[in-house]
């Protein structure tokens, strides 16, 4: 019965559960009496309850009246009628308070410059930036593509747009140009903004000249370019196209100092955002002003617990949607003060994350689970180096996070004080979905939580049935249209119906392509992507329990498990592993047996690995996600046609392949010898 319903089998058990303090607790925004009324009033009066939220939270041009226009569905449309303007909700409205002198945004680079934006500062930029963009003519609804490193310029770019009504597209400035062209060719954008380059791990990585060679065989003719002269690097300039931001800045026919913010509706799109499929180009995730400006206010509020006094410091680029939600919009909007990092963890030394926490005092550190396990494999004595008091909340985002990863983050990073929130949510989704508060919730190492006041999630089996039995993993949906959901996929309404819509058409679910289950106390565990999950002699198992059940043993830093065609399993499962620093690897077979040998007690037999392949390094993305689907790739021997433009490191994948090569190699030379 639960092989032909599509049930994913769960094995690793996890029993340990983490309360907040009590002093935590009693200063939280949100207690556990608070939790429950709100999920109540959430279940009770759904309307009544965004309503509520709604006119609260959001400075409005005009009021709406309807909280859901619900009449073509999938595509769901909040606030309908209702008018305002992001960038005003993010700046005017605090430069009219205390906050004006406050510092928005902290910024640091790699050799430790720092600049230090006020509201009032923030506010003039974004006004004068709006205004060159109209005089360049953009006008509501253009789009407008971002291609920049992590510098204070890039968050004005996109408040810019914002306050003209344009459509910003920000593409990560570690994609290559054909990733840039692919973008551009479907945004279309009237200009683009960039910078001379941007500074990584101690280098200077150019960007303009990667924007030309985008544009070399475009299907599109963009208008204008915008640089910023960041890294005073010597560029090619295009006459009549490319202009230099600083002197557009300081041109008063250009930059004049007040733009008024343009009135937009509800679900006017704020931005495009491109995710990578597994085949086939990039999908253009197109996200509302109103709904998704209204999620990202409750959850740095609730999630986050962000208070006035609180410097907030989301790691992500903002180039991804953790840094468009959790590094500029969500605490702009809650008039926070936001870090900014240009850089990597490890650099000038692997103790660069830590001085950051020390010298800017920061209270809320949000980062992935790749980096904490890469900062965890290098050991405590970097940490120790630096004063961590002020954290007083950390977060995870990203992938599940492993307990073992978990349980560093608390001890080591938090010092058994700060809350962590676990947080599972999607470019799709917005803000976050499923979690812990942190001062009403305990929790779990390796559970995201529960979810959140007036989000309806649930597990089901491929049929769409609830899954009750705590015991069975199923696909995890969404029961619910929520406000900053996704509007549609950027010029693909069918696109949008197919991946998202399809498979639960007939019971209105959206499905998040994760698999899931649910313990006793309703707390969900993210298993993985669907896609991920291991079908072992008729067990279906998810990847992320055996990673987790791998980084638990004392040696392993990282992990990532994939399946390769078996013909007596159905599938084998292969595990690539990364060692901890200082780890002796003469030993490969004696730790290949133990490794299997603590599989198979974590989880059972099934779950042991046919293959174990060490290495010094996974193959992700420059958001710190484990790209899965090459691996798959390498372990099976198949020549890798995919996309790989959103890699960090595009060498691992041929070191990883050489690698797998000389073990096949070796195997075949040791089965003819026993022959």
């Amino acid at each position: 019965m639960g092989k032909q319903r599509g049930f994913i089998e769960s094995k690793l058990k996890e029993n340990r559960v983490f309360y907040p303090s009590i002093d935590f607790a009693q200063k939280a925004n949100i207690d556990t009496d608070e939790l429950e009324r709100l999920k109540k009033w959430a279940e009770m009066d759904w309307e009544g309850f965004w309503r509520y939220f709604a006119v609260k939270k959001i400075h409005w041009f005009k009021r709406f009246e309807e909280v859901l226009d619900d009449s073509n569905p999938p595509f769901f449309r909040f606030f309908p009628g209702g008018k305002l303007n992001a960038s005003y909700n993010c700046l005017d409205r605090h430069i009219k308070s205390w906050r004006k002198n406050k510092a928005a945004i902290i910024w640091e680079s790699e050799n430790g410059e720092t600049r230090i934006m006020t509201y009032q500062e923030l506010y003039i930029e974004v006004n004068k930036f709006a205004n060159v963009l109209k005089t360049l003519g953009i006008k509501k609804g253009d789009r407008v593509i971002i291609y920049m490193p992590m510098i204070p310029e890039a968050a004005v770019a996109m408040l810019a747009s914002a306050r003209i009504g344009a459509i910003h597209s920000v593409v990560f400035g570690g994609f290559s140009s054909e990733a840039l062209r692919d973008r551009i060719n479907d945004a279309k954008p009237k200009v683009i903004i960039t910078a001379d380059g941007g500074f990584r791990n101690g280098k200077a990585i150019p960007l303009k000249s990667k924007v030309d060679e985008a544009m070399e065989e475009l299907d599109y003719k963009v208008d204008y370019v915008v640089v910023v002269r960041h890294i005073d690097r010597d560029i090619h300039m295009k006459p009549l196209r490319d202009f230099w931001y600083q002197d557009l800045m300081s041109d008063p026919d250009y930059a004049q100092i007040y733009c008024h913010p343009e009135a937009v509706e509800s679900n006017n799109p704020l931005f495009i955002l491109y995710t990578s499929g597994s085949t086939g180009k990039p999908k253009g995730i197109v996200h509302s002003t109103a709904g998704y400006l209204l999620w990202t206010m409750l959850t740095m509020k609730w999630v986050f617990d962000i208070k006035d006094e609180d410097t907030f410091w989301c790691t992500a680029d903002i180039g991804w949607i953790t840094g468009h939600s959790y590094g500029v919009y969500g605490p702009l909007a809650m008039g926070a003060t936001t870090v900014m990092y240009e850089g990597v963890p490890t650099y000038p030394t692997p103790a660069k994350w830590w001085e950051l926490v020390e010298k800017h005092s920061i209270n809320i550190l949000y980062t992935a689970p790749t980096a904490i396990r890469a900062l965890m494999r290098l050991g405590n004595e970097w940490v120790l180096k630096h004063n961590l008091t002020s954290l007083r909340l950390l977060g995870s985002v990203g992938e599940p996070i492993n307990p073992e990863a978990w349980m560093w983050y608390y001890t080591t990073i938090g010092n058994e004080r700060a809350p962590i929130v676990d947080t599972w949510w999607q470019t799709e989704t917005g803000g976050h979905m499923i979690t812990t508060l942190p001062g009403a919730q305990a929790a779990k190492p390796g559970s995201a939580g529960t979810p959140l006041p007036g989000i309806f999630a649930d597990v089901v089996d491929t049929e769409g049935k609830k899954i009750n039995d705590p015991d069975k993993g199923g696909l995890l949906v969404i029961t619910k249209p929520w406000p900053s959901m996704l509007l549609t996929i950027w010029g693909d309404d069918k696109k949008y119906i197919d991946v998202y819509w399809k498979k639960f058409e007939d019971k209105g679910y959206y499905f998040a392509g994760d698999g899931a289950r649910k313990d006793s106390d309703g707390y969900f565990w993210i298993m993985g992507r669907v896609d991920d999950v291991l079908n072992v002699s008729g067990h279906r198992i998810g990847t992320m329990e055996v990673e987790s059940a791998l980084v638990s043993h004392r040696y392993v830093a990282e992990a990532a498990v994939v399946g390769r065609p078996d013909e007596i399993t159905g599938e084998a499962i292969v595990a690539f592993v990364v060692l901890k620093e200082g780890v002796d690897k003469s030993r490969h077979d004696e730790m290949v047996r133990e490794l299997r040998e603590h599989v198979q007690k974590q989880i059972g037999p099934i779950a042991k690995p046919q293959e174990i392949i060490f290495t010094d390094a996974l193959p992700k993305t420059r958001s710190g996600k484990i790209m899965r689907r090459l691996l798959r790739d390498i372990a099976a021997g198949r020549q890798i046609n995919q996309d790989t433009s959103t890699l960090e490191d595009a060498t691992v994948l041929d070191k990883l392949t050489e690698l797998k090569q000389k073990l096949e190699e070796e195997m075949n030379k040791n089965n003819s010898s026993n022959k």
